[in-house]
């Protein structure tokens, strides 16, 4: 696909029949301008062969990592395998789902790109009475600076839903993050667990490490098992089918420290039932 306008080229790497990247052909993006990347990947798997990545395509081309940010309470930091940018949705921290909105970003770069990012920097600082106070470092902004020299031309302002968040995580504290993360991890794997005793359901990347998501093959098509959930009064998950239209009967599931034991097995009888039904060809 390329970008009109700039004539950016935008390629996809593949991934293995276990769901990770696969870094044999991650070496032909050597050289590109930048490389994206998602820690959990979008199959939910926590991909390990990511700490290679950056060695893989070279100091010259940056590398992008995506990644849910209460998963950092457990994994590996981004910057610490090489991320040149680390980008994230902060909704999980303060902000409530609200339909969709409002909710805010995080971003992060090294150094190299700090006078680049859009917007304003605010640093931490000490005032005239020693004490510690908080001050716009860096603020390219076109109501501040010259326009043409502006980096940001946006004046939807997130701050309120983005102190909410900055309260929040300063609530939690690293010991908090990792609880939290930990409680992510183990209601995943709860209800991996539970649908992996569903004889007419299949888990494509059993044996991978997940945190939030994951995948289950369904007997019938995913969009059909989808509206049956609702009627029940149940989010049932994502229709892979979006992306890979291949993969229709390919179910991404969601759980997270949200959901409760209760609430993971009336899923389970759900799709328990549904698949049953599928197979004997009575339908729901």
């Amino acid at each position: 696909m390329i970008l009109k306008g700039g004539g950016i080229e935008i390629r996809t790497l593949p991934h293995n029949s276990d769901g990770t990247l696969d870094l044999a052909a991650a070496e032909q993006a050597a050289g590109a301008c930048g490389v994206y990347v998602e820690q959990p990947n979008p199959l939910g798997l926590l991909d390990g062969g990511l700490v290679k990545l950056k060695e893989i395509i070279g100091e010259n081309t940056a590398l992008i990592v995506g990644v849910q940010p209460t998963s950092l309470g457990i994994v590996e930091c981004p910057g610490e395998y090489g991320a040149d940018i680390v980008v994230g949705e902060g909704q999980p921290f303060g902000s409530p789902i609200t339909c969709g909105g409002p909710i805010y970003g995080i971003f992060a770069c090294r150094d190299a790109y700090l006078r680049q990012m859009p917007g304003r920097i605010v640093g931490r600082s000490i005032d005239v009475h020693g004490e510690v106070a908080y001050c716009l470092t860096l603020s390219t902004r076109e109501q501040h600076i010259r326009r043409h020299r502006a980096t940001s031309n946006i004046c939807t302002n997130e701050t309120l839903i983005a102190l909410m968040g900055a309260m929040h995580m300063s609530l939690l504290g690293p010991e908090g993050l990792h609880t939290l993360a930990m409680r992510n991890m183990a209601a995943c794997q709860l209800a991996k667990a539970k649908l992996g005793t569903i004889e007419t359901l299949a888990l494509p990347h059993l044996s991978g490490h997940h945190y939030n998501e994951f995948v289950i093959e369904l007997p019938g098509p995913a969009a059909e098992c989808l509206d049956y959930l609702d009627s029940q009064g149940i989010i049932g998950g994502f229709d892979l089918a979006s992306w890979y239209p291949q993969r229709k009967n390919w179910l991404l599931v969601s759980v997270t420290d949200q959901n409760s034991k209760a609430e993971i097995n009336l899923l389970a009888a759900h799709l328990a039932a549904w698949s049953s039904a599928i197979i004997k060809g009575a339908g729901v």
